[in-house]
């Protein structure tokens, strides 16, 4: 026989019938069986538990009501219990005291939370156990309390227009119940939403929900401390709490009207900005209707764009995301008003999130922002709103670093907005020559080069969007790049010099210049690339070489004979150069080089020159490279035409100390045809 540890009482001897005979010589015992019965709930063998906890519950009904608060704790316990038979003893005891105890008011805000806790049991039969306990309970309390309930009764309200269609909205009775202890209830369910055992949470946080779809806009009364436990709920590490803390921050959003609850969670947010904060925010703003949160849209997009910039960190920004695409779901014929704001948000989380999921997310929404505003596309709601965008993240560029998050925002801004780039000009350039200066942060120069050589490579498509990049050009040239070209000493200040560089040959490449124009940069820029053939870097040395020839085929024959002369020498010398690449883009730019030279009296002036030419390009018609070799030839026939007698005279010369005559045989056989023709 099954006995309470420690007393030597029979389990089995204590039946509901026995104790109603005795109750009167009982009631005065019944507190020394408390004690044992406690020692022994813990067994175990489950059956012993269930015997336990239903002895509990008898002792507790016939005997002294004053020893709840002795068992109540041990209970909670086996609500935790892996065997389902003994959850479910719990559920039916705790039903059955709020049904039968004499003394149960004293009691309710205790055992509800103990009973609406097994309406989240993963056991279905525990489940509808405790919901036909829970309606019982609230239709008897309904009818104890039918006098003080008549008007409710009488003139019953309807529920809420936006109550969570997946939820059955309990009774009358239940609903008072809850929100006349709730009070009560909800200091404690704060404290477990924050113990340290995750199932504690779990159920603190389940119970939570279920609290609220009872006390419906009575919520409001108690929204301060259930903001804090939603805030400690959807920052916790576990999944579940974070998942039942977000039901129940979109039921805030149902019951409770945006200007309570705006102010509670605005406020605080804007001191102390937070993933976790945020999170409550849009899954608030995401259970919200639509007519009641329309008024305060502004001031929620102007609030999220206020603290866009607080942190990188991944999380913070995924549910600065959420709240955006909350508003944009709940309010999408509306959101139209606070476009700016709303896209201020998503420049930043695209800003910071680089690429990945998040990155697609925040597409995702300015394609919803895109419907919103009546435009096409993203590209669209850029051109709207660039020259306001530039100007926000353009204000503070006088302190910017490599780690400044607005720094980031304009790299979004100029890469990935097309054709808007040219609407914010006026912002833009005074920008890029302040940042760009030589005294500002060397990394952040380098990212922005970066950024401005992809985007002058399209400059059709973009800075010249509007045609009004000339108007900009001379500060361009001057403020921006030429300060870049000059010598510095170290890697950083070299890796610059190629990122201007890089940027010039992307401007003069793209097509957008003028003759006029090029001619303008020419006589300002020939000197710093001709210095620049000098460079360690390959690439700087490489699109040096280019801009010269681009430079030589825009001047043609208008080129100052002073600087022409000077610029054969150093591209002789990129002949010895160890890229091939280089040596051969030398070689191209000595061709235009000689075109350059008119074919007249004028010529003359360049004969020593054109001479010293010959004799350095012979050298190299016998290079070990058959590329090179070939280049050399075409450059040494383009160039025949103006002197062919003095090349003939130089090729004759050197002929035989060639290793293989054949290059120098098919010059001869040119030259000396072109001799013949004159």
């Amino acid at each position: 026989m099954r006995t309470v540890s420690g007393s030597g009482f029979p389990l089995d001897a204590l039946s509901t019938e026995q104790l109603a005979k005795t109750r009167e010589h009982f009631h005065m015992q019944s507190e020394s069986l408390v004690s044992s019965l406690m020692q022994t709930i813990a067994h175990q063998h489950w059956k012993v538990r269930v015997a336990v906890i239903e002895a509990t519950g008898t002792v507790i009904q016939f005997g002294n009501g004053k020893s709840v608060d002795d068992v109540l704790s041990h209970l909670a316990q086996r609500l935790f219990d892996s065997v389902p038979q003994v959850r479910r003893a719990v559920t039916s005891v705790v039903g059955t005291w709020l049904r039968e105890l004499r003394d149960r008011y004293s009691f309710f805000h205790k055992l509800i939370p103990l009973l609406l806790s097994s309406l989240d049991d993963e056991f279905p039969e525990i489940r509808e156990l405790a919901t036909g306990l829970w309606e019982e309970i609230g239709l008897q309390w309904q009818k104890e309390n039918e006098e003080d309930l008549k008007d409710k009764l009488d003139f019953a309200a309807p529920p809420p227009v936006h109550y969570p269609l997946q939820e059955s909205r309990p009774g009358l009775g239940c609903r008072e119940l809850v929100f006349r202890n709730l009070s009560k209830i909800l200091p404690g369910l704060c404290r477990d939403l924050g113990d340290w055992v995750v199932g504690t949470r779990i159920k603190a946080a389940q119970l939570l929900t279920v609290l609220l779809l009872h006390a419906e806009d009575h919520t409001t009364q108690h929204l301060e401390p259930v903001l804090q436990a939603l805030q400690h709920g959807c920052a916790d590490e576990e999944p579940t709490v974070v998942s039942s803390s977000m039901k129940t921050a979109e039921l805030v959003g149902t019951f409770v009207s945006p200007e309570v609850f705006l102010k509670l969670i605005l406020s605080p947010l804007r001191k102390s900005p937070s993933a976790c904060s945020l999170l409550v925010l849009a899954c608030v703003l995401r259970g919200c209707p639509r007519e009641a949160l329309q008024p305060h849209l502004q001031a929620v997009a102007t609030e999220l764009a206020h603290i866009c910039q607080a942190s990188e960190n991944h999380l913070y920004l995924e549910h600065l995301l959420l709240c955006v695409q909350a508003l944009l779901t709940v309010c999408p014929e509306d959101c139209a008003a606070c476009g700016l704001p709303l896209l201020q948000v998503l420049v930043a989380v695209l800003a910071a999130s680089g690429t990945g999921d998040l990155h697609q997310k925040v597409q995702e929404a300015l394609a919803s922002l895109a419907v919103v505003e009546g435009v096409h596309g993203p590209q669209d709601v850029y051109q709207k709103h660039m020259g306001a965008l530039m100007e926000w993240v353009t204000a503070s560029h006088s302190d910017w670093t490599i780690y400044s998050t607005e720094l980031m925002q304009l790299s979004v801004l100029l890469t990935q907005t097309g054709p808007a780039v040219g609407e914010a000009l006026q912002h833009l350039i005074p920008t890029l020559r302040s940042c760009l200066h030589p005294a500002r942060d060397p990394q952040m120069r380098l990212k922005l080069f970066s950024d401005l050589s992809r985007v002058l490579l399209r400059a059709h498509e973009t800075m010249d969007s509007k045609g009004q990049l000339h108007s900009y050009l001379q500060t361009l040239v001057t403020d921006v790049l030429v300060p870049n070209l000059q010598w510095h000493a170290g890697r950083t200040a070299a890796a610059i010099r190629t990122a201007a560089i890089s940027c010039l040959w992307a401007l003069i490449n793209s097509g957008t210049l003028s003759t006029e124009q090029i001619l303008e940069m020419e006589g300002t820029l020939m000197p710093h690339m001709v210095t620049s053939l000098e460079e360690d870097s390959q690439m700087t040395r490489l699109l040096s070489c280019r801009i010269i020839d681009l430079f030589l085929q825009t001047s043609g024959d208008q080129n100052n004979p002073e600087q022409l002369i000077k610029v054969y020498p150093e591209l002789l010398k990129r002949l010895d150069d160890v890229s091939s690449e280089v040596r051969m883009a030398a070689l191209t730019t000595l061709v235009t080089w000689l075109r350059c030279i008119r074919d007249d009296d004028s010529k003359s002036y360049y004969q020593s020159n054109t001479q010293h030419l010959y004799r350095e390009l012979l050298v190299y018609l016998d290079d070990p490279e058959p590329a090179v070799q070939n280049a050399v030839l075409e450059v040494l026939r383009e160039g025949s035409v103006l002197f062919p007698e003095i090349l003939l005279q130089e090729t004759e010369a050197v002929q035989h100390k060639h290793r293989s005559p054949a290059h120098c045989q098919q010059l001869l056989q040119h030259v000396r045809a072109l001799v013949a023709s004159h």
